[in-house]
């Protein structure tokens, strides 16, 4: 009995064997499949400066890309890689360009299959340079220099716009709401930041204004940290332009219009920002109230029309955190890339690229339309004006999801 159950036994063992190489030689094994979805998960590098000069900025992009992390697990991964869950590799780029390229080679060499984030200018220059000698996919969340996306780097994608077309939005909106109110500006000031961000912001500006029919006063330039905006304001007040238009980042934008509320320093017709790190803040409207109550910007905005955008709204603020921009973008960027994953089938880089070339996802938060990558820029991607009024942050412009008109020129103090 024993000698036929170990026979029955080595019959069995090498049909099996012959089963197991037939299917390996024709190519239909399915276990990798299995251990996939049982244990398998795709890297993805969630790089922000979380410290730092630009932390808070860096902290609220990690806040929105794990929250599309989490909800893409829940919902049940990546589903045509056998429910492949979605693994954040957590990096701080520092808030400067080294920093950030020290976390794309770790993250490289932990074998991530894509990188989405960077946030500042001068950290996405670097770090999608980086990236691009490992062929590693990368997903831009903010950085709005143009030099991101003309260098040919074949891993690079921007989901948002750039400040070639945001900077072009800005004005021709500045110039309808200035007509529509019979041109009372014709005088500006621009104080913006001194790196790539805004010094690049700047330079269109002054190529661009002038054929606006704006007079531009003077442009002064300052570093990423200041402290102290006193003499910029005095500055500003011996000029009187009827228009300033800030470009920075979070902290100085506040400490600016703060300094200028304190020195009782107001233009005639409006504080006008293009990407004003602070401008369109829900944070700086509740912490400042009455140095953000009328600024306008052109910048990056959800769409309220859309039901996705609002659940996510009322979400992050159940957190007790603010609904910016970094959060959203990056959000729907995670959410882009994963659908990416989905039609690549693989967590191959390659693969990856190939997926985000071809891209026309529309399930994100943003007012854009489907995804179209052309040299790594999504064509869709534009930017909307608000403006601060009575505590709350209206969308003025484009009209076809406007929620207020804009009070322009300002009021009387």
């Amino acid at each position: 009995m024993s000698h036929t159950f170990n026979s029955l036994n080595r019959r069995r063992f090498l049909q099996s064997s012959a089963l197991t190489v037939a299917a390996a030689a024709s190519g239909t094994l399915a276990a990798p499949a299995i251990l996939r979805a049982q244990g398998g998960a795709v890297k993805v590098g969630l790089l922000q400066p979380v410290s730092g000069a630009l932390a808070y900025s860096g902290q609220q992009g990690r806040l929105g890309a794990s929250l599309a992390v989490d909800e893409i697990n829940a919902a049940g991964g990546i589903k045509s890689m056998g429910g492949a869950k979605i693994e954040p590799v957590l990096g701080d780029a520092l808030s400067t360009p080294e920093g950030g390229n020290a976390e794309v080679e770790k993250m490289n060499s932990a074998g991530v299959s894509a990188i989405v984030g960077g946030y500042a200018s001068n950290i996405c220059l670097a770090t999608t340079q980086t990236a691009a000698r490992y062929e590693l996919p990368y997903l831009v969340d903010v950085g709005v220099t143009d030099a991101i996306v003309t260098r040919g780097l074949k891993n690079t994608f921007r989901f948002g716009p750039g400040f070639g077309v945001i900077a072009k939005t800005a004005l021709a909106n500045l110039i309808a709401i200035n007509d529509k109110a019979g041109k009372p500006a014709k005088t500006v000031m621009i104080v913006h930041e001194d790196s790539a961000f805004g010094s690049g912001l700047a330079k269109l500006l002054n190529a661009q204004l002038p054929a606006g029919g704006f007079q531009i006063l003077e442009t002064i330039p300052h570093p990423t940290p200041t402290r102290d905006f006193n003499n910029v304001v005095l500055k500003i007040k011996a000029a009187n332009p009827d228009i300033v238009i800030p470009a920075n980042y979070y902290n100085e934008y506040v400490l600016l219009a703060r300094t200028m509320q304190q020195q009782k320093v107001r233009p005639k017709a409006a504080i006008y920002s293009v990407l004003g790190g602070a401008a369109s803040s829900y944070k700086f409207v509740k912490e400042f109230p009455e140095a953000a109550q009328y600024i306008m910007d052109c910048n990056h905005w959800f769409d309220p029309r859309n039901p996705k955008a609002l659940a996510l709204k009322k979400k992050v603020e159940a957190q007790g955190q603010f609904f910016t921009y970094e959060v959203y973008l990056n959000y729907s960027s995670v959410l882009l890339l994963a659908d990416a994953l989905e039609r690549a089938k693989s967590a191959d880089r390659a693969a990856i690229t190939a997926a985000l070339a071809s891209s026309t996802f529309a399930g994100h938060v943003m007012p854009y339309g489907p995804t179209k990558f052309v040299d790594g820029q999504n064509q869709g991607a534009a930017p909307a004006n608000t403006q601060v009024i009575n505590g709350d942050i209206q969308v003025i412009l484009p009209e076809a999801f406007a929620s207020a008109k804009p009070i322009y020129p300002l009021p009387p103090a």
